[in-house]
């Protein structure tokens, strides 16, 4: 996803540019190409929301359940482990778990048997690290967070690494989408107050 949004970015700087094509053939051509952006971008847009907005469901997966038994909220990641040759981490943030509630994931566990609880209070201070196996992938996992641990340290520095990365990449993203939705709301505003005029 990050391809593309990298290509609506200039494909609207290219449509900024061509919005001073007054006269001509090719003013014809730069209009469609700026209609042609607006409707890819707005339906790419629409269509990654949607996806991210979709409850998480994943054919062939392990539920996992994740219960805040702390007395405080903590900001919660879960870690596969891939055990085939690459030996991948992947990270995904579960999100903010308040006392007494919980999240559920599904995990894609087909090259994996293994995960990472990682719990942070506040943005850097990592206060919960637990690892855990799945011996029978048709049943679902029930992790319930109770007292403050790290079952290793050294797993933890990795997984820490893993996660800073992951945000990092993020928000990285984050600017770039909020970029692109300055340039589509400009286009937008040029294009609709042309066609007024």
């Amino acid at each position: 996803m990050a391809f593309i949004i990298f290509v609506i970015f200039w494909a609207c700087v290219l449509s900024l540019i061509l919005f001073k094509v007054k006269s001509g053939r090719a003013a014809k051509w730069a209009k469609l190409f700026r209609i042609f952006t607006l409707i890819f971008s707005i339906s790419t847009f629409t269509y990654w929301f949607i996806k991210k907005s979709a409850v998480g469901f994943v054919d062939n997966s392990v539920g996992l359940q994740v219960i805040n038994k702390l007395p405080q909220a903590l900001d919660f990641y879960m870690i596969s482990v891939d055990h085939t040759a690459s030996g991948e981490l992947i990270p995904k943030h579960i999100g903010k778990i308040r006392p007494e509630y919980y999240r559920i994931e599904y995990l894609k566990m087909n090259k994996s048997d293994e995960y990472w609880i990682i719990g942070y209070l506040g943005k850097k201070n990592m206060v919960y690290f637990s690892q855990h196996s799945v011996p029978n992938k048709n049943i679902d996992q029930i992790v319930e967070v109770q007292n403050y641990i790290n079952q290793s340290l050294k797993l933890s520095e990795m997984a820490k690494k893993q996660i800073d990365a992951y945000n990092y990449e993020n928000a990285k993203l984050g600017i770039w989408v909020t970029l692109d939705f300055l340039l589509l709301f400009l286009n937008l505003v040029l294009l609709l107050r042309k066609n007024n005029k």
